[in-house]
């Protein structure tokens, strides 16, 4: 897989504190947590670079990123994410890396980019975003924890907030504007755009940041191999990561000039890795691969590059083996994760039939190969669901949800919201009022979950709730960072509100008068950080 060039990511990593995708090396710190937090009182991050500064900057970012075509809001994969990244966080908070300041302001929220490039990073503000590349890649769930404790690593110790404090005195505006364009130009691999774009943004952060740079890496690794261990992922996972990624830059690193590098060279990173894996007990080998993650490595795989000679060649995988013996449990879980790539391009390629087909073949070979991976079972249901309903049989879409084994409620509670819609062809239903309703619930208590409000004002709009579907639409587009498009589906649900006839909701209309307030004071407190404005309290959304 492509990752940015070398002189790309060593801008980058000038600029956000470390994007790539790097596993904790260190033994962890002998010394206690309260030692090791950053920044401490009089640090210059303390001082110039707040907290509440570092989340709003961190907002700002994600509300740009939420609306690139690349950013992926995939239940499925997000879902299978948040199950390594939890148990970081957890142990991340008991060993007091995250401060009280930090969780009350933090979003510690990880997210997708469709990207080929083996890469992850980390934002402002606690949020880490994961290139499908890298998910592609990793061969277990050590692997990928390994990324993730990494980066996590940098967001508790603020390193971010540290590389930059110095030129805090610019707007948000401007650093976000900076820390963007640094992104956007290291993932076309242009190492003289991204050049470029700091430079002609703030030459000043990145003058002097190498050393600092590479000091940080190793405290993210340091801290980071605490992280990974104490929540039970295995130590081998960490060098295995790193040879992948050294691989995978094999082609475009020579390797020269390690001073000049932000991070620590990958060999010797390598080298540390397997040290500290030694020193921990000696190699333990990773477990058996468990189907649910070969799956979403198999979703990832189709899902990062969706050009047609991409997609065929993932739909090729349904081909039967060559060998004829009965396979091994290894090779057959394998074999289900290739014909559910098949089944996921087929369907992508609206090819429904050769969907089914893929889908059909890998069921039995499931059962068999693992009939206790719930998760992968999940997925299974939820992909045959929509090539049942690709196939015009919503019957068939149905009873395969129903017999999914229960788990984590977003996945299916979407699928479930699309099928009712999608089968409902613009008519109202007993299950589109189930969804909707279960959707209004969901989103009471979840306001930045931008597809279930997009579905709840699609519901509400076939059920005739004119004004819960406007206020839904509105608040989908708040969650994506989109405040002006908000603002104008409040003021057109008002309009609607005056002219609803003899029975307005006004329930409904007293909320959506309250939010546009909310909305309207946030865009003022946006435009005066634009200006500089940096002496005013601001509203938070």
């Amino acid at each position: 897989m492509p990752v940015p060039n070398f002189p790309a990511r060593l801008m980058l990593t000038a600029a956000l504190a470390g994007a790539l995708p790097a596993a904790p090396l260190a033994q962890p710190s002998t010394q206690p947590a309260s030692a090791i937090r950053l920044p401490a009182l009089g640090d210059a991050a303390g001082e110039d670079f707040t907290v509440g500064t570092e989340h709003r900057l961190g907002e700002q970012i994600m509300a740009e990123l939420r609306r690139d075509p690349d950013y992926l809001d995939d239940p499925l994969l997000l879902d299978y994410l948040q199950s390594l990244w939890l148990p970081l966080l957890a142990t991340a908070r008991a060993r007091g890396d995250i401060t009280p300041e930090t969780d009350g302001l933090f979003s510690f929220e990880t997210f997708l980019v469709r990207d080929r490039a083996v890469n992850a990073f980390a934002l402002p503000g606690g949020f880490v975003g994961v290139h499908l590349g890298l998910m592609a890649v990793t061969a277990s769930r050590d692997e990928l924890a390994a990324v993730l404790s990494h980066e996590l690593s940098h967001v508790t110790q603020r390193h971010i907030a540290r590389s930059i404090a110095n030129s805090s005195r610019q707007s948000l505006v401007g650093l976000a504007a900076l820390l963007l364009g640094v992104l956007a130009t290291s993932r076309s691999g242009n190492a003289d755009a991204t050049q470029a774009v700091i430079v002609g943004s703030q030459a000043a952060m990145a003058q002097g940041q190498l050393n600092f740079s590479r000091d940080m890496e190793r405290e993210a690794d340091r801290i980071g191999w605490g992280l990974h261990t104490g929540s039970g992922f295995a130590p081998v996972g960490v060098a295995a990561m790193f040879e992948k990624l050294e691989n995978a830059s094999r082609l475009n690193d020579s390797g020269a000039y390690p001073y000049l590098r932000s991070h620590p060279l990958t060999v010797e990173r390598i080298g540390e890795a397997r040290t500290r894996v030694e020193a921990a007990g000696g190699v333990r080998a990773v477990a058996q691969v468990p189907l649910d993650h070969q799956l979403m490595q198999a979703r990832a795989r189709v899902l990062m590059d969706s050009s047609v000679p991409s997609l065929r060649r993932q739909q090729a995988l349904d081909a039967a083996p060559a060998a004829a013996s009965a396979p091994a449990a290894s090779t057959e879980t394998e074999r289900v994760a290739a014909l559910y790539a098949s089944a996921l391009a087929s369907l992508q390629l609206r090819e429904g039939a050769r969907a089914q087909a893929a889908l059909d073949a890998a069921a039995p070979l499931a059962r068999r190969a693992a009939p206790t991976d719930a998760r992968a079972a999940r997925a299974l249901a939820l992909l045959q669901a929509q090539v049942a309903m690709a196939n015009g049989q919503p019957e068939r879409a149905w009873a395969a949800l129903d017999a999914a084994p229960a788990g984590t409620p977003r996945p299916m509670l979407l699928a479930r919201a699309q099928l009712a819609f999608d089968a409902s062809r613009g008519n109202e239903t007993a299950a589109l009022r189930t969804s909707t309703e279960a959707l209004q619930t969901w989103v009471a208590e979840r306001r930045s979950d931008a597809t279930a409000w997009a579905l709840l004002g699609q519901s509400a709009g076939v059920l005739g709730l004119r004004l819960r579907s406007l206020r839904a639409e509105a608040e989908a587009r708040a969650a994506l960072g989109d405040l002006g498009g908000a603002m104008d589906r409040l003021r057109a649900a008002q309009r609607q509100a005056r002219t609803a006839g003899a029975a307005p909701d006004f329930i409904e209309a007293s909320i959506i008068d309250s939010r546009l307030r909310e909305l309207t004071a946030l865009r003022r407190a946006q435009l005066a950080d634009a200006r500089g404005d940096r002496n005013r309290s601001e509203p938070q959304p």
